[in-house]
């Protein structure tokens, strides 16, 4: 069974922490629905996430900004129990404080079926191509949650009524090779709404869509998000559609989590070098540029980054003690803008990461 190592791994010996700016948590203003608590991960001896920390509170939207092979995507992985079968994990990752590493069969069962939904960012790669959108979406209504065909049925053309598409009997009968990828994501979005989750996975959904299709399919899963009062970590390369759809953004670099804010306070008010890169690399329409700004360096994943901070190659901000020592998550801003970040110079930096973003 996929992950079924990360909980023995955990069992073995890694201990458990507390949640809170002292352990790195990306702390929630609410109590906490879902506590992922120093979280490692390792596939084949690399190491992919280390100690990621997060709480996300019912109803609430969580975002995961970062490069390519950042962490994100097996993050939310972690989070599902959907692991490859040879990667171990460490730490602990808990909804409702129920241990989901350690869970097994008909639980895990239950929680995947029934608390968390997960839409991945390529919806023909998720559908069974020589099966009906019918099929696909009755599937886990009538297995998993024993609904007759009839009323799976009902449901499904429901929940492809609510994600906009009128002629949900239709489409019921259809192939995945007979819609679009704008229909195919929308038809995604209903199988995991169909169930009724508490909590959405959303890794990068609009990554294949044009633009107009993207904006009509995260304001659709925004909207039924909010209307079902579900939580949501949603994983993506934007900040700016981060900060139009999430309560809170966490920014992740090399495994880790570097900077977890409400979006607006982020957006205005960086606290970590890179989050600052991040916003000052975005194109902007009220500016003329001869180039674009980019990034200095390459992005490196965990299992390569440098001892101490992993981001100081690439920071002009550096100073010796970023390469010897790993800096902490602590406390940054007040009030309702409070978060965490984990940059040595984070206190004297304010100024200057503002006017550079």
């Amino acid at each position: 069974m996929p992950g079924g190592g990360a909980a023995s791994a955990r069992r073995g010996g890694e201990p458990e922490t507390g949640s809170g700016a002292e352990s790195g948590t990306a702390t929630s203003s609410g109590g906490a629905m879902l506590e992922v608590s120093r979280l490692s991960v390792r596939v084949s001896g690399r190491t992919i996430l280390r100690e990621v920390s997060l709480e996300v509170a019912e109803g609430e939207a969580l975002g995961l900004v970062g490069e390519s092979g950042s962490g994100k995507s097996m993050t939310a992985k972690a989070i599902a129990r959907l692991l490859p079968p040879a990667a171990t994990a460490g730490g602990s990752v808990r909804f409702e404080g129920r241990d989901v590493l350690g869970m097994g069969g008909a639980e895990l069962r239950g929680y995947r079926t029934r608390e968390v939904a997960m839409i991945f960012q390529d919806p023909r790669a998720a559908i069974n191509p020589v099966r009906s959108i019918g099929d696909f979406l009755t599937e886990s209504l009538r297995i998993n949650l024993g609904t007759e065909r009839g009323a799976a049925e009902a449901l499904a053309v429901r929940s492809l009524r609510e994600v906009g598409i009128a002629d949900g009997a239709r489409r019921m009968r259809q192939y995945p090779h007979e819609l679009s990828g704008g229909l195919l994501q929308r038809v995604m979005i209903a199988s995991a709404l169909a169930v009724g989750p508490r909590l959405i996975l959303a890794d990068e959904p609009t990554t294949a869509l044009d633009v107009t299709t993207q904006e009509e399919v995260m304001a659709i899963l925004d909207e039924l998000r909010r209307e079902h009062g579900m939580a949501m970590v949603f994983i993506t390369h934007d900040l700016d559609l981060a900060a139009a759809v999430c309560d809170r953004t966490a920014v992740m670099y090399s495994g880790s989590i570097v900077e977890c804010r409400v979006s607006a306070e982020l957006e205005e008010d960086p606290r970590h070098p890179y989050t600052a890169a991040l916003i000052g690399a975005r194109p902007d329409v009220d500016r003329r540029l001869d180039r674009l700004v980019a990034v200095p360096g390459r992005p490196v994943s965990a299992w390569e980054a440098p001892p101490g901070c992993a981001f100081s190659p690439r920071c002009g901000h550096a100073v010796a003690r970023c390469a010897e020592e790993t800096p902490p998550a602590t406390a940054a801003g007040t009030g309702a803008g409070k978060g965490t970040v984990a940059c040595h110079r984070a206190g004297d930096l304010g100024e200057v990461l503002r006017a550079a973003r």
